[in-house]
């Protein structure tokens, strides 16, 4: 089953607080998506890190019902 991209959203929100994400299905169909992820907690950290961030917000739906995810993360300037 597919998710739907307010809920990807809505994770991301939770588990990084301050986020600022904006979502775009990619193909119209439900499953493949990019996240475009903003943050203050991203300062300083390495864009790997940035994106293990993202992906434990998405508490291991990765791969389950999130098929394809690109991903673009930045730490928010000041």
């Amino acid at each position: 089953m597919a998710m739907d991209a307010s809920e990807i959203e809505r994770l991301i929100r939770e588990g990084i607080p301050g986020a600022e994400v904006r979502i775009e299905d990619l193909r119209g169909d439900g499953d493949h998506y990019a996240a475009h992820v903003t943050a203050p907690a991203f300062k300083g950290k390495s864009r790997v890190a940035q994106h293990q961030m993202v992906y434990a917000a998405l508490g291991g739906r990765m791969g389950n019902e999130l098929h394809a995810l690109a991903l673009t993360t930045a730490a928010t300037q000041d």
